[in-house]
């Protein structure tokens, strides 16, 4: 590496924290895995407790190498005035010489660019959000700020869920097209009708937490020939292949060969339905991008962005990715 020291990577998110020490030569030295980073329910500080609470045992394990660079890919960093806060408040815990704080699309990015000398491409993450982000080595980036409706996005696997939610409501009292949604998703609670799971959701006997379990029986369905299901289905893979074909345009990628990096549980599941439409897409949209699941921690992301920042050597990279793989 460039600069002596270690990497201190960090890939977090609404659920977990993965860490990881990587020293100068590629070696991953300590490993740690923590709580979900959360600072929009818990607060700045509190969320950053979380995450040193699993830094101290990954760096513990390293033997407490010297940090050069701090790497971390946060969720709910979703604009970059929240990465440059992020960032201050994470350097005051001294953690190392330079702090970097990303959104956590970049980490699922950079973990699926296996061109290290010259890395260049776009991701789009669909899990329970979605989100896209592209990057080129002359230090630009495409992003999207991901903040829900508010910011135009459509998808993941809490939007489905809601959608097919509305579908079904209104399949069961007549304003919708009829779908075996209406009784599949209050069956998978156990229930009857729709009016029952709108009852049992509004009054709390099923926790709205559970509404994520909605998703892989949309799906289901969809695949079973309901068209209602179907369709959301073909409009999320619309969504994908849109986000992916703006960020190529805003990087001057369209007209050249890029990657596609698809990730998160939804588009690394690779559903037939939505992993198909998502290439039939994409390939009207930007014909020469190739696109490829993403099944690498996202932690191997942060830590090649950290490798990137310092200068990494090419046996640094294949070390740290053998280990990894």
């Amino acid at each position: 590496m460039g600069v002596s020291g270690a990497v201190l990577a960090i890939d977090a998110g609404n659920s977990k924290t993965d860490v990881a020490v990587v020293t100068a030569d590629g070696e991953v030295a300590g490993t740690a895995r923590g709580g979900g980073f959360r600072p929009p329910a818990t607060g700045v500080e509190r969320a950053l407790d979380t995450l040193a609470e699993a830094v101290g045992r990954a760096q513990e394990a390293a033997g407490h190498v010297p940090v050069a660079h701090v790497s971390a890919c946060l969720a709910n960093a979703d604009l970059p005035v929240e990465e440059e806060r992020l960032a201050a408040a994470a350097a005051a815990r001294g953690w190392g010489q330079a702090v970097e704080v990303r959104n956590d699309t970049f980490a699922v990015l950079r973990a699926g660019l296996l061109e290290d000398a010259d890395p260049r491409g776009v991701a789009v993450v669909c899990g329970a959000g979605i989100n896209c982000a592209g990057m080129v080595p002359d230090g630009r980036t495409a992003r999207f700020p991901a903040l829900g409706r508010v910011s135009g996005d459509w998808g993941g696997g809490g939007g489905l869920a809601e959608e097919a939610l509305w579908h079904a409501a209104r399949a069961e009292d007549g304003r919708g097209e009829p779908t075996t949604l209406a009784r599949a998703l209050p069956a998978h609670f156990g229930l009857d009708t729709m009016y029952a799971l709108i009852e049992a959701l509004h009054l709390g006997h099923v926790p709205p937490a559970r509404r994520h379990e909605l998703t892989p029986v949309l799906f289901t369905a969809a695949e079973a020939g309901d068209p209602v299901a179907a369709g959301l289905i073909t409009r999320l893979a619309e969504e994908v292949a849109t986000m992916a074909a703006v960020a190529l345009d805003r990087l001057d990628l369209v007209d050249t060969p890029a990657p596609v990096l698809l990730g998160g549980s939804i588009l690394a599941a690779r559903r037939p339905g939505l992993d198909a439409g998502v290439r039939e897409a994409l390939a009207r949209r930007a014909p020469l991008a190739e696109p490829r699941v993403v099944t690498a921690a996202p932690v191997l992301g942060a830590a090649l962005l950290g490798m990137d920042a310092v200068g990494a050597g090419a046996e640094a990279y294949a070390r740290v990715r053998a280990w990894f793989g």
